[in-house]
C-alpha cells in the first residue's frame, strides 16, 4: 500500500510574541540576545565583560604595579664606569730615525704582490730612509715580523707592514688612506733624507751571494766533507757588507 503524495496545506502555526523573521520556531530570536537585559528597580544587573576587557583591565594592573616592583641589580648609573684599557702601540726598537716596511718580491700571490708595489712607490715618494725587509730574500725577517705583531701562524700574516719612526702604522689599506688624507706625509716629516746612490755590489737588493757556499748552502772539508753552511740564510745569501743592507 503506498500513501498517495499531495501538495499539504497544513502551515506551522508562527509566535506572535516573537519579533524574528525566522520560519521555524526552534530557532532562538537573534534581537532578543542582542537586546539589553530589564532592570527592575534600583539594582543595576551587570553583563559579563568579554575578553577585550579583561585584557585591557590585566594591562592596567600590571602597570599600575610595575612601579612597585624592586629594580633589576646592575651598575649605578650614577657612577662612572673606568674607561677600558687602551692597548699598548707597537713599537719596532731601532727604527726611530726611519721608515722599515715589511715586504716580498715573490709573485705568487698577485694582490700581495701589488700592495707592496704601491707601498713602495707611496713611501719612496717621500726621499727619506727606507729599511725594505724582503721576506723572500731572508726568512728570517718572517720569524721577525711574527715576534713584532704578536702572529703565531705565518698564514694570518699579510704583508706589506710598515713602521715609521719605530712606530706601527698599518699595511696597505692604512698606508692608502693616510696619504689621500695628506697625514702620511707628517708621519715622514724629520727623517734623514734617502740616499740616491745605487750600491754597484748588489744593485739595491741589498743580499749578495754568500762567499763561502757561493748560494747552495753547502760546503766541502777534507776533515768532516760536506757541511751546512751557518754564514748565509736559508737561501744562501747575505747582506751587502757595501750598503750595509
Amino acid at each position: 500500500m503506498w500513501l498517495s503524495r499531495t501538495n499539504s496545506k497544513t502551515r506551522i502555526p508562527r509566535n506572535p510574541s516573537s519579533s524574528s523573521d525566522f520560519s521555524c520556531s526552534s530557532f532562538k530570536d537573534i534581537l532578543s540576545l542582542c537586546a539589553d537585559e530589564p532592570t527592575s528597580g534600583n539594582q543595576t544587573r551587570f553583563k559579563k565583560s568579554n575578553i577585550f576587557h579583561r585584557v585591557l583591565r590585566a594591562n592596567a594592573v600590571l602597570r599600575a604595579l610595575s612601579g612597585h616592583l624592586p629594580p633589576k641589580p646592575g651598575p649605578d648609573p650614577y657612577v662612572p664606569l673606568d674607561p677600558p684599557e687602551r692597548a699598548s702601540p707597537i713599537c719596532l726598537p731601532g727604527s726611530e730615525k726611519r721608515i722599515v716596511v715589511y715586504i716580498t718580491s715573490l709573485r705568487v700571490v698577485r694582490r700581495t704582490f701589488e700592495d707592496c708595489k704601491d707601498v713602495l712607490a707611496i713611501l719612496r715618494s717621500f726621499r727619506v730612509s727606507i729599511d725594505e725587509r724582503d721576506l723572500s730574500m731572508d726568512p728570517r725577517f718572517m720569524d721577525e715580523l711574527k715576534a713584532i705583531l704578536g702572529v703565531r701562524d705565518k698564514r694570518k700574516l699579510t704583508l706589506p707592514r710598515v713602521f715609521i719612526g719605530g712606530r706601527y702604522i698599518g699595511g696597505a689599506d692604512e698606508i692608502r688612506q693616510l696619504h689621500e688624507a695628506g697625514e702620511l706625509k707628517k708621519y715622514a716629516e724629520g727623517l734623514p733624507p734617502a740616499n740616491p746612490a745605487t750600491c754597484e755590489v748588489c744593485y739595491g737588493h741589498r743580499f749578495t751571494l754568500c762567499p763561502d757556499c757561493n748560494g747552495s748552502r753547502k760546503y766541502y772539508s777534507e776533515k768532516s766533507g760536506f757541511r751546512i753552511c751557518t754564514a748565509c740564510n736559508e737561501n744562501g745569501l747575505i747582506r751587502c757588507s757595501s750598503c750595509s743592507g
